[in-house]
This record gives C-alpha cells, sequence and structure tokens, in this order.
C-alpha cells in the first residue's frame, strides 16, 4: 500500500495522466486480489461475491466477470439488477449466431428461476423477438410470453407492461389469422385487475371496429372492483420505504383470506423479491405450498430457492427434507440435500442437532427393521451423528461453541444419564482443559441418578491423576456426600415399596373378611325366613362376579312379559302381592294371560349390562335404534331401584328384532352385552341362551391369584410370550373391580398348554399366579325328574340360585310332595302295579298312568 501512495504522489507531482489511471487500474487489480482471496477462504461470503462482480466489470475483464457470476449463481441467487446486467452483458457479446443465442436463452432460463421478476422475463420476451425468423421461432416467442403472464401477469404494477408487449408482438405480424388473438388478448388483459385498467379498456373500444362484448364489458368491472378492494395495498406499498416487509405482510394476509392461489403466489413473489433474505417470510410461503397448492415441481423449487436465499436458517433445510421426502424424491437427492445443509454454516450450535434430528427421522421412516440395507444405513447414520457431534472441528469451529451444543443435548432430559456425561467428560479429555474437565464431573455427580457411583468413581480417578490436595479433598467431600444421599433415597424407596405391598395385602384381607363376613350374613338372613316369605333385595352376583345367564333366564320367564316394578313402588307392597295364597284357578289364570307369542318374537332379552350403567333405557335405544322401530325398552331394578344389569326390548316388527340378534357382544360402555330371545321358558324349558361353557375348554386357561391393579392390557402382554390371544376376560364384582381372576382364549389347545406350564407359580406384581386349563362347573339342578314332570307345566321360574340353591332357601313345591319315595313295585304278569302317593284323604296318584288336573292340584296346594 505504501508503494501505490508514493506512485501516486510521484505522478501527481508530474501531471502523469497516464500514470494516474494506470495507479487506478493497479489499485483495482489489488482489490480484485484481495476479494478472490477472501472468496478462496470463505467461499459463502455473499457481499464479497457482489463487490468483486462490481470490480470486475469495472476493470472490463469480462471474462473472469463470466466466471465470478456463474460461481455466485452456484451458490446463492442473484438479484432482479445483477441479473439484468449480466444479461445485457451477454447480449452485447453474441454475434447472432444460433448456437450463441441458444446460450443465451439458458441464461433466461435461470434467471427466472431465482426470482418472479416481470422486468427479466420482459427482457427475455422482447430478446425472443428477435429470434423469430428462425423456424419455429414465433411459436416460441408466444410460448414464452405465455409462461410470462402466468407468472407474472397477475402483477398489479407492472403486469400491465409485459400483456402490452405481447399485444405490441401480435399487432407487429398482423394479418388476418391473428386479429383473433389480438381480441383474446385484450379480454384476457381485461379480466384481471391490473393498474390503469381504464386506459387498456378505451384502447381496445378505439381498436376493434366490432364494440366491446358484454361479457367482456361484465368481466372489466368485475375486475375493477376487485382492483378497488385491493388499492389500498397498492397504495400503501408505494408510499411505503424500502423493504417495505410489513406493508407486503399485510397484503400477504389478505390475499390468503381471499383464497385464490395464483393470487396469493404472485404477492409472495413480490415480497420475496424485495425480502429475499427473511426467513420467516420463505417459511411462510413454503409452508403455505405444502399444505395448499402441492404441486410437486413449484413447492420443491421454492424450497431449493429458500434455502439458498437464507442457507444459515435450519428450519427452511429441515423443510426441504421434509417435502423431498413428502413428494418421493430419491434417497440421494434427500442426502445431497442434508450434506448441504450440514455446510451451510448455521449460527447455533443446536442447529446441527435438529437437521441430524430431521434426517434421521427420514432415515428410519424407510427402514422395514428387518435386518434390510436401509437398517444397517440408519445405524452408520447413528455413528457418524455422535462422532460428528462430538468433534468440534466439524462445525462449531471452537470449544465454546461444542460445549453450548452439549449444554443443550443435557438440557433435554439426558442430564440423568451417565454415559451421556462421560461422553462430554471425553470430548472435553480430548479437545478442552483440565478446568472443564472438573467442572462436567462435578455437574455429573450431582445430576447423574442411574449410575451415580460410576461417575464418582470417574471423579476420584481424574483427581488423582490432575488435581491438587485441595481439589482431591472436594472430590472425596462432594462423592461421599452424593452417595449417601443416593443410599437414602434408595431406602425410602424400598421402605415406600414396602409399606405398599403391606397395605395392599391388610386391604385384600378386608375383603376376604368382608365378603366372609357378608356370606356368614345372607345365610343367617336365608335360615330366618319363613317359607312363604321372598326375598327382597337380590344381589344377583356369581362366583365370576357377573350374573349368570340361568339366573337371567329365569327373570326372562318370570319379568319377560310384563313391565318391570316401578322405583317408587313400596317393596311391602310387592313382597305382599307375591306371598298372596293362589288357587289352582288363579295359576291357571296366570299361565293362560301370558303376552301372545308375536309379541315374544318381537322382543330380545339383553343381559351382562354394567350395574352401574346410567339411564339404560336411553343408552339401549340408543344402541338398537338403527334396527328398527322401538316399542318399549324395559330395564329390570331391584326394590332399591338400583339396575341389574339386563332389560327387556321390544321392537315393532320380527324384521327388527333379527337385526337386533346381530348385536350380540357388541359393548356398552366398555362391556359386550349378550342379545337374546325372549322365550317362555314355561312352553320351551330346553331353551338355553348361557354364553359360557360349562364344560372343559382345552384352548382357553383360567388364570387365579391376579393382582387387583392387573388390567387387560397386562394380561395379554404377559399372554403374548405363549402363544397367539384370541380373547382376554377379566372377571369382575358389581362395581366392576377386577376379582383376581381371568379367562384368556388362545389360537390352539398347544398354546393354552404351553401357557399353563410356563405361567403357573409365576409372580406377577408379588402374588403368584395359578394357571389352569378352563374347566367351568356344570350348572346344578335340584328338582329331581319326577317334580320337573309334575311341575313343568306350571312351574317356569327355576328353583335355585346362582349357587345351585334357591336364593330364598324356600321350596316353591307343595309340602303334599315333600315325603320319601316309596319303592317301586315289580312288575307282574306284564303290568305295573299302581304307586301310592300318601294322601291322607286316601286318594291316589298315579304318576305313570294319570296326570293331576286342576281340582288335584288345588287340594294338594290348599291341605292343611
Amino acid at each position: 500500500m505504501t508503494y501505490f501512495v508514493t506512485f501516486l504522489r510521484t505522478h501527481r507531482l508530474l501531471g502523469d495522466r497516464w500514470g494516474l489511471k494506470r495507479y487506478c487500474s493497479c489499485l483495482l487489480s489489488h482489490a480484485d486480489n484481495q476479494k478472490s482471496e477472501n472468496l478462496s477462504i470463505n467461499a459463502f461470503d455473499y457481499n464479497c461475491h457482489v463487490d468483486l462482480i462490481k470490480l470486475l466489470r469495472q476493470e472490463g475483464k469480462l471474462h473472469r466477470l463470466r466466471k465470478a457470476r456463474q460461481k455466485m449463481s452456484e451458490l446463492f441467487p442473484l438479484t432482479e439488477e445483477i441479473w439484468l446486467d449480466w444479461l445485457k452483458d451477454e447480449i452485447g457479446l453474441i454475434e447472432g449466431e444460433e448456437a450463441e443465442r441458444e446460450k443465451l436463452y439458458e441464461l433466461f432460463e435461470k434467471a427466472v428461476k431465482d426470482y418472479i421478476c416481470p422486468d427479466i422475463w420482459l427482457e427475455y420476451a422482447q430478446y425472443s423477438i428477435g429470434g423469430m425468423g428462425a423456424p419455429g421461432g414465433i411459436d416460441r416467442v408466444r410460448a414464452i410470453f405465455e409462461r410470462a403472464l402466468t407468472a407474472v401477469g397477475l402483477h398489479m404494477t407492472k403486469g400491465a407492461a409485459l400483456w402490452e408487449a405481447y399485444r405490441e408482438f401480435e399487432i407487429a405480424i398482423l394479418s388476418t389469422l391473428q386479429l383473433e388473438r389480438i381480441h383474446t388478448l385484450f379480454r384476457r388483459q381485461l379480466a384481471i385487475p391490473l393498474m390503469d385498467m381504464e386506459g387498456t379498456f378505451a384502447e381496445y373500444s378505439d381498436w376493434t371496429d366490432e364494440g366491446v362484448s358484454e361479457v367482456v364489458t361484465q368481466h372489466y368491472k368485475r375486475s375493477l372492483q376487485q382492483l378497488e378492494k385491493r388499492r389500498l395495498h397498492e397504495e400503501a406499498l408505494l408510499m411505503a420505504e424500502p423493504p417495505k416487509l410489513a406493508e407486503y405482510q399485510g397484503y400477504i394476509d389478505y390475499e390468503m383470506k381471499e383464497g385464490d392461489p395464483a393470487r396469493v403466489q404472485i404477492i409472495f413473489e413480490r415480497a420475496l423479491a424485495e425480502n429475499c433474505l427473511v426467513p420467516d417470510l420463505w417459511a411462510k410461503y413454503t409452508t403455505y405450498l405444502d399444505r395448499q397448492l402441492k404441486i410437486k415441481e413449484l413447492v420443491l423449487s421454492c424450497h431449493e430457492r429458500a434455502v439458498r436465499n437464507c442457507p444459515w436458517t435450519m428450519g427452511l433445510w429441515k423443510s426441504y427434507i421434509l417435502a423431498l421426502e413428502r413428494h418421493g424424491a430419491e434417497h440421494h437427492i434427500v442426502s445431497d440435500v442434508f450434506e448441504k445443509a450440514l455446510n451451510a454454516g448455521f449460527i447455533q450450535a443446536t442447529d446441527y442437532v435438529e437437521i441430524w434430528q430431521s434426517y434421521l427421522d427420514y432415515l428410519r421412516r424407510r427402514v422395514d427393521f428387518k435386518g434390510s440395507r436401509e437398517l444397517e444405513e440408519l445405524r452408520a447414520a447413528f455413528t457418524r451423528c455422535l462422532d460428528y457431534l462430538k468433534q468440534d472441528a466439524l462445525h462449531c469451529k471452537n470449544m465454546q461453541k461444542a460445549r453450548e451444543l452439549w449444554d443443550n443435548i443435557m438440557t433435554k432430559g439426558n442430564a440423568k444419564y451417565a454415559n451421556m456425561w462421560l461422553e462430554y467428560y471425553n470430548l472435553e479429555r480430548s479437545y478442552g482443559d483440565a478446568v472443564h474437565c472438573r467442572k462436567a464431573l462435578h455437574r455429573a455427580v450431582q445430576c447423574t441418578s442411574d449410575y451415580p457411583e460410576h461417575v464418582c468413581e470417574v471423579l476420584i480417578t481424574f483427581e488423582r491423576v490432575e488435581g491438587s490436595l485441595e481439589d482431591w479433598d472436594a472430590a472425596v467431600q462432594k462423592t461421599e456426600s452424593r452417595l449417601n444421599r443416593v443410599n437414602e433415597q434408595r431406602v425410602k424407596a424400598a421402605e415406600k415399596e414396602a409399606q405398599l405391598v403391606r397395605h395392599e395385602e391388610e386391604r385384600a384381607e378386608q375383603r376376604r373378611k368382608a365378603k366372609a363376613e357378608k356370606k356368614a350374613q345372607k345365610k343367617s338372613q336365608k335360615t330366618n325366613r319363613t317359607g312363604d316369605k321372598r326375598k327382597a333385595e337380590d344381589d344377583g352376583e356369581d362366583e365370576w362376579g357377573e350374573e349368570t345367564e340361568e339366573q337371567m333366564e329365569t327373570e326372562s320367564s318370570l319379568f319377560g312379559r310384563r313391565a318391570p316394578p316401578r322405583k317408587t313402588e313400596p317393596p311391602a307392597t310387592r313382597r305382599n302381592q307375591q306371598a298372596m295364597p293362589e288357587s289352582s284357578s288363579m295359576v291357571r289364570k296366570t299361565l293362560d294371560t301370558t303376552p301372545d307369542q308375536r309379541r315374544d318374537s318381537n322382543t330380545v332379552f339383553i343381559s351382562n349390562l354394567a350395574f352401574n350403567l346410567e339411564e339404560p333405557e336411553g343408552k339401549l335405544r340408543a344402541v338398537f335404534g338403527t334396527c328398527g322401530n322401538i316399542l318399549e325398552v324395559r330395564p329390570v331394578f331391584t326394590t332399591k331401584g338400583a339396575f341389574r344389569g339386563y332389560c327387556y326390548v321390544q321392537f315393532e316388527d320380527e324384521l327388527a328384532t333379527q337385526k337386533a340378534l346381530k348385536l350380540d357382544r357388541q359393548e356398552v360402555d366398555g362391556r359386550p352385552m349378550f342379545v337374546s330371545p325372549c322365550v317362555d321358558k314355561s312352553k320351551n324349558p330346553e331353551f338355553k341362551v348361557f354364553k359360557y361353557n360349562t364344560s372343559m375348554e382345552k384352548h382357553k386357561i383360567f388364570i387365579s391369584g391376579l393382582p387387583f391393579t392387573c388390567t387387560t392390557e397386562k394380561l395379554e402382554e404377559l399372554c403374548k410370550e405363549h402363544g397367539t390371544v384370541k380373547a382376554v376376560r377379566l372377571v369382575t364384582n358389581r362395581s366392576g373391580r377386577s376379582k383376581g381372576l381371568a379367562y384368556v382364549e388362545f389360537e390352539n389347545e398347544e398354546q393354552a398348554s404351553q401357557a399353563v406350564l410356563k405361567m403357573d407359580r409365576m409372580k406377577m406384581e408379588n402374588y403368584t399366579l395359578s394357571v389352569a386349563i378352563s374347566n367351568p362347573p356344570a350348572r346344578k339342578t335340584e328338582v329331581g325328574p319326577a317334580a320337573s314332570r309334575v311341575l313343568g307345566a306350571m312351574m317356569p321360574r327355576q328353583l335355585q340360585g346362582a349357587r345351585g340353591k334357591g336364593r330364598t332357601q324356600v321350596s316353591l313345591l307343595p309340602r303334599s310332595l315333600h315325603r320319601q319315595n316309596a319303592p317301586e313295585a315289580k312288575a307282574e304278569n306284564g303290568t305295573a302295579t299302581k304307586q301310592q302317593h300318601g294322601m291322607t284323604d286316601g286318594q291316589e296318584l298315579d304318576t305313570g298312568t294319570k296326570s293331576l288336573s286342576n281340582e288335584d292340584f288345588a287340594r294338594m296346594l290348599l291341605k292343611k
């Protein structure tokens, strides 16, 4: 520099103009060389590229200028000013040869991709007019004009110039065939809201001899209305100072509310032409294209332009990778974009974590986890990611940024893991200093919760090698204090767990005692009742916690043909009505007045409903409403008004009933309901609707001793290890609480047998499981065959409850029939003697040859 100053002074004194020019040229060359050196160090210095291009243009070094422009174009999108200068320089250099023109066409194609600029498109179209003499030249000019109108024809302020240039071109080659083209251009332009539309309409009115048609006038008026709506935004842009970001934001929001994609796109492009370095604007534009237009070429082109304009913004790269995956780009393209992102020079160290995570997510979605090549690639990427994040030379360039990155990693839930802290320590050990190593280990001792002993040992070892006596004492004190706290926490946790186990055992013991007391109380109540009293309230709970189908069949025959008792009816009244003696004629009348066959065929019986089901009538109407017209829903309640878990639904026709039967086992409030026909058991005593088998089921297992907190999902997960689980049923009580019992259905007998062998005596949450092949007990009967034949037609209600005995412990058999059976007489001469039936009045009852009449039954029933 001193040389140039001395050179300048000398030639000033001599008045040598040639020397001054030479000096200026040398100074420019020196600046040129300096800029080139800077770019060799940092190729992403945007301002340095711009300055170099200006210097080379001033020097007139066209060959180097072209290379500088090409190099900058590879790294960054060029502004409208740079492109126009480049295009004008190239146009001045070509000699008119077709090959040279094709190169310039290619340069124009690159220019229109960087930004949607009306001036570049206009320059492109005007340049193409010069080549319309070549074969197909006119068609090529028209194609360029059409592309330009698609790109910037909606530009409110500069679009009109393009329309006028297109019309002038058509007028220049005017002939009879082109008149309709000019008409079409005028009509298309007048249908778009542009500035100075009035002048265009007046020009069209003067040009055409036919007059403006009504359709064109309507389109013109509609466009004027649209222009008036947008005029305020356009005037705000004219009045504002560059870069006009706030005004463009308001304009964009308005167009997005209007919802015209073409107008939204053009306003975004106008805003980005003046705010190309605003990442939020690019992010908003790409998000709109991703969610609304979803056109692959348009979306990916916009993402590429976004990352070229703002390469330091990690969010744009992340969105670009997602867009490539969304549109099915090839894997090598996505990988190339990711590699470019790593070299983009992010500002925040955490951005590298985010971009790695996005790329790893993409790789994970390609894997089928069956040993494929994609799985190996994912593993390799994870390994590379860990190495990349550990080494500061790759992206942080210094340890300070590397430490910031690790701090961010630790704050995202990794501070409790010892291996993460040891990785951090290894990084500091390799590239850092002892001070930061010690700081990292002290923080690790304080925060680690999985293996604190290991971290403490590493700290002690480090101080033994590197530390002073004071450092050693501090490390020993800190590790001892930390380990003492950890041991105390572990002891408290063990005591708390033991206390929970004891508490659960106490609760289980209390439940067992309460159950035993309840059984004893029920037994004492049953023995104290008289023979003609009925139990007012029935809990109806079987040994699996669900009301048995035997009980439901009994209730079906008892209540199926009349409405259930109302909640407001006093229990004493019902008991008196039930205890009333009836003569044989009254019983006969009751049996004869049951509903007709048509009503039974149109009614279904619903069981296995939850006892705590809210509004059962309304809920069942909603469930069966799709089957047909419902006449009545009759839920059955206890004397205290509690729902008993079953009800009757009567339809208008039999077709609806058949549809309702198909809803069997459909879940209602998480519990499968049983839907069965409503059958008169007195007329069909052999009809059974019991849903569960009472014989051995070799493909099912019965599990007892389960924890009361065990859920269906946990049990299914446990049993899946031994075979394919088809169904799991937890046995619950009236309130829905588990009773520690369950049935599990497997696909075949072998799997069930294997489950029994492996699961029996297994521990589950300190509970020992008992597992066996499912073999439910058969339903017991209490009435003998003789009594069944005598009372079969008159006693539809079964004489036994859920546990094999009558719930009231009172037999409904007349006392006259309670006697010892007489031994059968032996047959003599092929005939059987008559059997005497112990009647005190001397009458005979021959059950083998003579049936009882109503009078016989009345005498037995009213016998004192």
